[in-house]
C-alpha cells in the first residue's frame, strides 16, 4: 500500500431532499443470502434488520440529543413545534386570556378540562354548538384532559369514559383523552394492575369511537415499571399522543429517581414516531431532565395554583413572594416590578402578575432545553439542573443502571456541535461514553507491536501536547503503541481528535481516570490489546522512558495512515479499514491547520474528515468499497420506488425505509441500498433500527451522494 500526501484543503457539498411518491407494496428482501420478511409479517431478528411497518403520520423528529428531539406534532388547526408547554386554560375564568399566552410567551398549543366543560351546562351546550375553540377563544391546537385526576381526587362516579370520549369529539378538540383509570404510587400491585386492564379496554372502546380526532391513550402503571411498559405496549396502536400518567404524586414528592424509571419504562413500550406528554408536569425543574428521556409534551396548571397561593416558579424550586426580598429573575413582571411593588399589588393584579412570572420562567426553559437539543449540550443541561436539587441527582443515579444506559445509548447521536463538559460525577455514566468505551475496544495495533504506552490526562488535543515525545518514541521504539489514560476513557492516539475525545472540557483532577466506569473501561482495553504496559512517571523524561520501553526494529508507522485506519475500523468496524484502504493511499491535509481532510485510493475519493468531530464522511466511492462487508452492516434499506431518487441524491423518507442496521446509531455513516443489496446513495442515519417503523413522515437518512445524476423532482408525497 503506498501512500502520498498533499496540503490542499478540500469543501465537499451535500445535497438535499425532496418527498417522493408512495411506494408500490415491497418484495422480500434478499441480502446475500438472507431473505427479509414483508412489513405486514413478523420483524426479522435483531441480529439481522429490525423496524418494518409505517408510523403515525403526525409526527416528525427534526433533530435530537440524548432520547430527546424537537418535533412536529400536526393537528387540525396547525402544527406545534415540540418539546413545548401546554397551558392549562379553564374554560370558565381564565386569569390570562388563551390569546394571550400565544402572544405573550409563545404558547403553540392549549389544554382545558372537558370534565369541567362538560358538567357546566352553558359551558357544555357553547361548546358543542360552537365548538372548543369559540368557547376558550382560540385558534391554534387544543387538548382536553378527560378528567380522570378530578374524578379520583373527587370521587365523581357520574363520568362515563365512553361519554367523555365522544363529547371531546363532538366539541372538535384536536386530541381528546380517555378517561383512564389513576393510579397512586402507594397503591398495592394487584389494584394497580386492575386499574390497568381496566384503562386498556377503555382505550381499546375510545379508539373505535375517535373518529377524526387525535386520540391520546394514557399510560398507566403507578412505579411498576413491567405494568408501565405492558400498558404503554397495549395502548401503542390505539392513539396518537401517549401522556404519561398518574405521576403527579411523584413529581410533588420530588420522587424524581421513581419518576425517571416510570418515563424510561414507558418509553421503551411506546412507539417512537409519536409524541409523549407527560401529565402534570408544569415545574420548569423537570423539564430537561423529562425531555432528555424522551418526553416532548407538558402541561401546567401550576403557573396559576403557585399564583393564587403568592408562590414563584424558579429553576432551583418555587419560592414565597413573602419570604423574598429581592426578585432573583429577569423576566419581564420582575424586570419592572420590586418585590415591594408586587406585594402592595390588589389580589386580582397580583396573582395575574405572579401568573406571567411563572410562565415567562417556564417558557423561556423550554427555549433552553430546544437549543441544547440543537447544539447536543442536553445531557450538560440535565447535569447543570441536577445540582439545584437533590432529588434531581438521585435521578441521575437512576439513570446509570445499565439497562436504562443501554437504551439510552441507541438513541444517542454519534456527535454535537458542542464540545462535551465534564461536569459532576455522572459524567463519565453518559450513553455516549459508553458507547465510545465499546467501541474503542475494537481497537487492534499493529503486527508489529510489542508494549502498550500510557501517558497521563493532559491538554487536548493529545497529539499536539505529546507531539515531541511520541516521535521520539515511535522513532527509536517503532512498536510502541501510544494511549492516553483520559478522563473520558483510555484513548489511542491515532483516535484522540475523534469526538469527544478533542472537544471536551475535564476539571483538573488526576483521580478522573480512576472513576469506576473509566476504570473498567481501562481494563477491559488494555487485556484486549495483550500488550505489555509502560506508564509514563511524573516528570519522567524522554530519554528514561525509552529505557523502559522493549527495543524493536523497523520503519516507524506513517502517523497520517495508522489514524485514518484507525478512525475506519472505529467508525465502520471491523474490516473496513482494509476495504478503504487497498490500493494506493493519498492523504490530503489542510494547510491551515495541518489536519487530515479527504483520502483517496487508486484515484477516487473516498473519505473526508469532518474538522468538528474527528469522524469521516463517506463518499460514494467509499461507499461501492464498504459494500462488501457483510449484510446487514452500515446498510438502510429502501423501497425501490424511494431508490430511484435516492440514486440522484435525494434523501431517504422513514416511510420508505424498509431495514436498518441495529448497530447504527443518529449521526453515522450508512450505505442506502436496495432490497437486492445495490448500492443506490450515501449519507447520515437520523433514526435507528427500533424507530423506523414508527414513522410515516420525516427523514431517515440525509443523503449526501448518489450513485447517479441528479434526476427531475419528484412527485410530492402522497
Amino acid at each position: 500500500m503506498a501512500v502520498t500526501s498533499s496540503a490542499r484543503a478540500g469543501h465537499e457539498a451535500s445535497r438535499g431532499g425532496s418527498r417522493i411518491r408512495k411506494a408500490r407494496p415491497p418484495a422480500a428482501l434478499k441480502l446475500r443470502g438472507t431473505s427479509l420478511p414483508r412489513a405486514s409479517r413478523k420483524p426479522p431478528p435483531a441480529n439481522l434488520f429490525e423496524g418494518q411497518g409505517l408510523g403515525s403520520r403526525v409526527f416528525e423528529v427534526v433533530d435530537r440529543a440524548a432520547a430527546g428531539r424537537i418535533g412536529r406534532l400536526k393537528t387540525a388547526h396547525g402544527t406545534v413545534t415540540t418539546p413545548t408547554l401546554l397551558p392549562v386554560v379553564h374554560p370558565k375564568v381564565q386569569l390570562i386570556p388563551a390569546r394571550e399566552l400565544r402572544r405573550k410567551f409563545g404558547a403553540e398549543m392549549v389544554i382545558t378540562n372537558s370534565y369541567i366543560l362538560r358538567k357546566h351546562d352553558e359551558l357544555r351546550e357553547r361548546a358543542l354548538a360552537e365548538g372548543l375553540h369559540a368557547v376558550l377563544d382560540w385558534d391554534g391546537p387544543t387538548m382536553t384532559d378527560s378528567g380522570t385526576f378530578q374524578s379520583y381526587m373527587y370521587g365523581d362516579r357520574g363520568i362515563d369514559a365512553d361519554e367523555i370520549v365522544a363529547f371531546e369529539r363532538a366539541i372538535r378538540t384536536d386530541v381528546g383523552t380517555i378517561l383512564d383509570m389513576f393510579i397512586e404510587p402507594d397503591f398495592s400491585r394487584e389494584k394497580a394492575e386492575a386499574h390497568v386492564d381496566e384503562t386498556l379496554r377503555r382505550a381499546e372502546r375510545a379508539s373505535k369511537a375517535r373518529g377524526e380526532m387525535l386520540l391520546a391513550t394514557t399510560v398507566q402503571g403507578g412505579v411498576f415499571p413491567d405494568l408501565r411498559e405492558r400498558c404503554a405496549r397495549a395502548v401503542a396502536p390505539l392513539g396518537q399522543v401517549f401522556p404519561i400518567g398518574g405521576v403527579v404524586p411523584l413529581m410533588e414528592q420530588q420522587r424524581y429517581a421513581e419518576l425517571s424509571n416510570v418515563i424510561l419504562a414507558s418509553k421503551r413500550g411506546l412507539p417512537a414516531g409519536n409524541p409523549v406528554h407527560l401529565f402534570g408536569a408544569g415545574h420548569p425543574q423537570v423539564f430537561a431532565l423529562a425531555v432528555a428521556l424522551g418526553c416532548d409534551l407538558f402541561d401546567s396548571s401550576s403557573y396559576v395554583k403557585y399564583a393564587r397561593d403568592g408562590r414563584m416558579m424558579f429553576l432551583e424550586g418555587t419560592k414565597a413572594l413573602g419570604d423574598l426580598e429581592e426578585l432573583p429573575c429577569a423576566c419581564p413582571v420582575c424586570s419592572t416590578h420590586s418585590v415591594r411593588d408586587l406585594r402592595g399589588m390588589p389580589d386580582d393584579e397580583r396573582e395575574r402578575a405572579l401568573a406571567e412570572h411563572n410562565l415567562h420562567v417556564s417558557f423561556a426553559e423550554l427555549r433552553r432545553v430546544r437549543e441544547a437539543i440543537r447544539d447536543g449540550s442536553l445531557w450538560d443541561l440535565v447535569e447543570q439542573r441536577s445540582l439545584m436539587h437533590p432529588s434531581l441527582r438521585d435521578a441521575l443515579r437512576a439513570l446509570e443502571d445499565p439497562r436504562h444506559v443501554e437504551w439510552l445509548e441507541r438513541r444517542e447521536p454519534t456527535s454535537a456541535r458542542r464540545a462535551f463538559f465534564h461536569l459532576t460525577d455522572h459524567s463519565p455514566h453518559r450513553p455516549l461514553l459508553a458507547r465510545l468505551h465499546r467501541r474503542l475496544e475494537s481497537f487492534r495495533p499493529p503486527a508489529n507491536a510489542d508494549a502498550l504506552l500510557l501517558l497521563p490526562e493532559a491538554q487536548r488535543p493529545f497529539s499536539d501536547h505529546y507531539r515531541d515525545l511520541v516521535t521520539r518514541v515511535r522513532e527509536a521504539r517503532p512498536g510502541t503503541v501510544v494511549a492516553v489514560r483520559s478522563a473520558l476513557g483510555t484513548v489511542p492516539l491515532e483516535l484522540d481528535q475523534v469526538y469527544p475525545f478533542s472537544q471536551s472540557v475535564v476539571p483538573r483532577d488526576p483521580a478522573l481516570p480512576d472513576h469506576a466506569v473509566v476504570a473498567a473501561h481501562h481494563g477491559r482495553f488494555v487485556a484486549a490489546l495483550g500488550l505489555p504496559v509502560v506508564t509514563r512517571r511524573p516528570e519522567e523524561d524522554a530519554a528514561a522512558l525509552l529505557d523502559r520501553l522493549p527495543s524493536s526494529s523497523g520503519e516507524p508507522p506513517h502517523a497520517d495512515l495508522a489514524r485514518v485506519r484507525a478512525v475506519c475500523e472505529f467508525q465502520f468496524g471491523k474490516g473496513a479499514a482494509q476495504l478503504l484502504l487497498r490500493g494506493k493511499v493519498r492523504i490530503v491535509k489542510s494547510p491551515a491547520t495541518g489536519k487530515i481532510r479527504r483520502v483517496y485510493t487508486d484515484g477516487p475519493h473516498v473519505l473526508s474528515m469532518r474538522a468538528h468531530d474527528g469522524l469521516f464522511t463517506m463518499k460514494i466511492d467509499g461507499a461501492r468499497r464498504l459494500l462488501a462487508l457483510p449484510a446487514p452492516r452500515l446498510r438502510v434499506v429502501v423501497h425501490e420506488d424511494s431508490a430511484t431518487f435516492n440514486r440522484g441524491g435525494k434523501n431517504v423518507f422513514a416511510r420508505f425505509t424498509k431495514a436498518m442496521d441495529p448497530a447504527l446509531r443518529p449521526g453515522d455513516e450508512c450505505l442506502v441500498v436496495t432490497e437486492g443489496d445495490e448500492l443506490v446513495a450515501c449519507g447520515r442515519v437520523t433514526l435507528v433500527a427500533d424507530e423506523f417503523g414508527s414513522f410515516s413522515s420525516g427523514m431517515s437518512v440525509r443523503v449526501r451522494e448518489g450513485v447517479a445524476a441528479p434526476v427531475l423532482e419528484p412527485e410530492q408525497e402522497a
